[in-house]
């Protein structure tokens, strides 16, 4: 009967919507051994086309050699470094604190981003703050943390928090006001309300602003504790990737300053690579828009 065809591909068309989707993006998932180098290779191309332009302008002696040393000497500085059994402790000084004070950002700004976005007349007085707060640069947060909290490791964590929470929480707000109403009556409906409904309701309908707040609080506490790093320098405070720039800085030693930026560097793309990346993915699959 022409109305009843159920033949393989007559059901394979009459597929349509969300199971199409997920039927396509599960069909072109290629296994992780074919995917790599196809992540792998773009960016480590970019790196030796870099390199080799960089040698070739300081073999070309566009400038002296302090201003532009060759990539040699920042691997003679990380060798260096390396053999005087210093360079693990300066890049895990910096990431302790850089992920430590994220994780307490985190800790804070996602119960505030809550109360802003569920409480009118919480945003009405904090919302304009957080919003202020983000676009005032973590640097300025240095100078009176340093005269509060003195030369040690609260203020790098206090500058943390100043420079990181404003953005978590703002972004959770963001995402909050972009779940639809229709969804927070379902769940209220089915019981769904106060703490539970923001778990299991509220967040994951949120998540994706959320995520996005994230992303840019861990990039303003890093950036927040290289600045804190550079500009407070202390005994006590230990040797991090801020203080090693600085002291490239004084001593004039270009090779250290490279070498400096380029861990600063590293450390930001493999947190982003290693932490971010894979959530991302996971939840864009998990909606359908990633295979």
């Amino acid at each position: 009967m022409a109305g009843t065809d159920l033949t393989p591909r007559a059901a394979a068309h009459d597929l349509a919507g969300l199971d199409a989707l997920d039927t396509h993006h599960g069909a072109r998932r290629a296994p992780w051994g074919r995917a790599l180098p196809g992540k792998v290779l773009p960016p480590a191309l970019a790196v030796v086309l870099v390199l080799t332009l960089w040698q070739a302008l300081a073999a070309a002696h566009v400038t002296d050699d302090y201003r532009l040393p060759p990539p040699a000497a920042v691997w003679n500085s990380l060798a260096d470094l390396w053999f005087k059994g210093t360079l693990f402790d300066i890049v895990w000084t910096s990431v302790w604190r850089g992920l430590s004070g994220f994780l307490l950002a985190l800790a804070i700004g996602t119960p505030l981003g809550l109360l802003v976005a569920r409480v009118r007349a919480v945003r009405a007085a904090i919302g304009p703050i957080l919003s202020g707060l983000q676009s005032l640069p973590s640097v300025a947060w240095v100078p009176p943390a340093v005269l509060w909290l003195g030369l040690d490791n609260s203020m790098m964590y206090a500058v943390i928090l100043l420079g990181a929470t404003p953005s978590i929480a703002g972004g959770l707000v963001s995402g909050i006001d972009q779940v639809p109403p229709l969804l927070l009556r379902a769940g209220r409906s089915l019981g769904a309300t106060g703490l539970r409904g923001a778990r299991h309701v509220v967040m994951p309908a949120a998540f994706p602003g959320y995520l996005a707040g994230l992303k840019q609080g861990w990039a303003f506490s890093w950036r927040s504790l290289m600045a804190a790093e550079i500009i407070a320098s202390s005994p006590d405070l230990g040797l991090g990737l801020g203080q090693l720039l600085e002291s490239g800085r004084e001593t004039s030693d270009m090779a250290r300053i490279f070498l400096a930026i380029g861990l600063i560097l590293l450390v930001g793309v493999a947190v982003e690579l290693l932490a971010f990346a894979p959530v991302e993915r996971r939840m864009l699959r998990g909606r359908g828009l990633r295979g």
